[in-house]
């Protein structure tokens, strides 16, 4: 039986058998989901490991000013 004719039986259901169906249908999926172990999630700790050293901040306080000294500067 293909999905669009299981579509096609329930929606010739009263409105309060309809709501049964999703109720035991959600606690089907509830109960697999349940039964299936979670699956393991990388740690965002190691994300950027392997980009190298951080800048300092006298650093990146070097490379701004380097870069801010040639902007226009105009008073309004």
């Amino acid at each position: 039986m293909s999905l669009q004719e299981v579509v096609k039986l329930a929606k010739q259901l009263s409105s309060v058998d309809k709501v049964r169906l999703i109720q035991q249908i959600t606690s089907d999926i509830e109960r697999e989901l349940m039964d299936k172990p979670p699956i393991p999630r990388k740690s965002l700790w190691g994300l950027c490991a392997d980009l190298g050293k951080a800048p300092s901040a006298e650093e990146i306080e070097t490379i701004r000013s380097e870069e801010w000294v040639n902007f226009p500067r105009e008073d309004i």
